[in-house]
C-alpha cells in the first residue's frame, strides 16, 4: 500500500485528506501537536483497515520530523509528503505594523523551515517510490496583497517559491502547492474571529487534491476550486 505523510492532521483539512486516502488503501503517518484530538482522529482513519501511525509533536523539532519519516519506512516508504501545518504569526491577524516579530519568525518557522526540513528527511524515500509526490497547502494570500495577512501570505509565498525550485530540481517527483480557498476550518476562525460568513467544509475541497494524485499533472501551484470546476 502507498505511505503519506500529512502534517496538522487533527482536524481540517488534514484530517480531511486523511481520511480520504485512507478510504482508498493509503498507509498513514500523521501528527498534529494536540496529542488527544490527533489519537481521536486515527482511530477514526484506521477503520478503513489501514495501519495509522499518529505522532504528536511539533513540526518545527528536527527529532519529530525525523521520527515521522522513521515511522513511514516502517510502513514501506513515502510515496506522499503532504504539509499541512501552518502557523498564522498573530492570532488574530493584524497590520504589519502590528504583527509580532516573533509571530513572523514562528509562521516562517512552520510553513516554510519546517516545510523543507520534512522534505529533505524524506527525499531519500521519495525518489525510490514509484510515484513520488510533495504537496504543500498554499494560500490565495501568497498571491494577492489582503489586508493583515502581510506575515502569513509572505510565508506561503516562500513556501510555493521553495516548492516550484523543489520541483526542478527533482524531475522524477511531483511537487504541488495547492491554494485550498476559503474553507471552515479553526485557522481561519482564528485569523478573522469576526468573520460569520458561510464557508465550504474542508471535505469538500479534497476531490482537488485526489485529482492530482490521480491524474498526476506537472508540478506547479494549482488551486483547488479550478480543479473541481475542471472535472465536472
Amino acid at each position: 500500500m502507498p505511505v503519506a505523510i500529512i502534517t496538522g492532521a487533527s482536524k481540517g483539512l488534514g484530517e480531511a485528506l486523511a481520511h480520504a486516502l485512507a478510504a482508498r488503501g493509503w498507509d498513514l503517518v500523521i501528527d498534529a501537536r494536540d496529542a488527544v484530538p490527533l489519537a481521536e482522529a486515527a482511530g477514526l482513519m484506521s477503520a478503513h483497515g489501514t495501519r495509522v501511525t499518529a505522532l504528536p509533536g511539533d513540526v518545527t523539532d528536527a527529532a519529530h520530523r525525523a521520527e515521522l519519516v522513521a515511522a513511514a519506512w516502517r510502513l514501506g516508504g513515502v510515496d506522499l509528503v503532504v504539509h499541512n501545518a501552518s502557523a498564522l504569526g498573530a492570532e488574530p491577524l493584524v497590520p504589519l505594523e502590528e504583527l509580532p516579530l516573533e509571530g513572523l519568525r514562528r509562521a516562517l518557522e512552520v510553513n516554510v523551515v519546517a516545510a523543507l526540513g520534512l522534505v529533505q528527511e524524506a527525499l531519500p524515500l521519495l525518489r525510490t517510490a514509484a510515484a513520488g509526490a510533495v504537496l504543500v497547502v498554499s494560500s490565495d494570500a501568497a498571491a494577492e496583497a489582503y489586508p493583515t495577512w502581510g506575515g502569513y501570505g509572505a510565508s506561503k509565498a516562500a513556501l510555493d517559491q521553495l516548492a516550484a525550485v523543489l520541483a526542478v530540481e527533482e524531475p522524477r517527483l511531483r511537487v504541488w502547492a495547492v491554494d485550498p480557498g476559503d474553507m471552515a476550518t479553526d485557522l481561519y476562525a482564528a485569523a478573522v474571529p469576526d468573520d460569520d460568513d458561510p464557508r465550504p467544509e474542508p471535505a469538500g475541497v479534497v476531490p482537488a487534491f485526489l485529482r492530482l494524485l490521480d491524474e498526476r499533472p506537472a508540478s506547479g501551484r494549482y488551486g483547488a476550486t479550478a480543479l473541481l470546476e475542471e472535472r465536472r
